[in-house]
């Protein structure tokens, strides 16, 4: 497995999400690619950590559906399959649907200051064929509402699930429908300053159940 030889080494006190997220984005954005073996000491030097974090990262990354390990064997980079993409999209769409619907009641000026200014960035990255950074900016604009719901149920499934669907996200985002994303962002918000709960949270399902599996992409 080729480790990345431009990473900075990571502080030997790093927690397990930590870890775990480190490993999550290395899929998502493509340094670690379908059918790569992983192997935990490697990833443990890459990282600078135990292998004890780097294993219990390796089996939520499995849990998520990123990887297969099969125990004593190996563990691999998962394919971007259609289905289990789907399947994940429809988990996702229907949780953003929810969190949006239960925070555009608190919404105050600055979250939705937040979420134009994070648009902002996301059209810039779309504009400049940043995918990585589009998805970053996305992240931020969609996670006002999830952490305004506050609710921990919501988070978590998102969380477990999410990853998934961005790896097809950062296609879509290489590409001129990224455009189209940034305009139901804008009215995304405008639903939310509105406010109108119902049409806003139906657009966040509609946003995120459009995002076609891999093989339609």
């Amino acid at each position: 497995m080729p480790i990345p030889v431009d990473s900075v080494p990571t502080d030997r006190r790093l927690l397990r999400d930590d870890v775990y997220r480190r490993l999550r984005d290395a899929i998502v954005d493509g340094t670690f690619t379908p059918g790569e073996q992983l192997k935990d000491l490697e990833l443990a030097d890459w990282l600078g950590v135990s292998r004890t974090p780097v294993r219990e990262a390796i089996m939520r990354l499995a849990e998520s559906g990123l990887v297969v390990a099969v125990p004593g064997r190996s563990t691999t980079v998962s394919d971007m399959e259609p289905r289990a993409i789907a399947e994940a999209r429809n988990v996702v769409a229907a949780m953003h649907e929810l969190a949006v619907r239960e925070s555009v009641p608190s919404l105050t000026a600055e979250h939705l200051e937040d979420m134009r200014e994070a648009n902002r960035r996301f059209r810039a990255a779309i504009e400049a064929g940043d995918a990585d950074a589009a998805l970053v900016a996305d992240e931020q604009l969609h996670r006002v509402p999830v952490e305004v719901a506050g609710n921990r149920s919501l988070a978590k499934v998102l969380d477990q699930f999410t990853p998934v669907v961005r790896r097809a996200e950062r296609l879509r985002f290489a590409t001129a429908d990224g455009h189209e994303s940034a305009a139901r962002h804008d009215e995304l918000i405008r639903l939310c300053a509105a406010p109108d709960a119902e049409g806003a949270a139906a657009l966040a399902f509609d946003t995120w159940h459009s995002l076609p599996p891999h093989d339609e992409a």
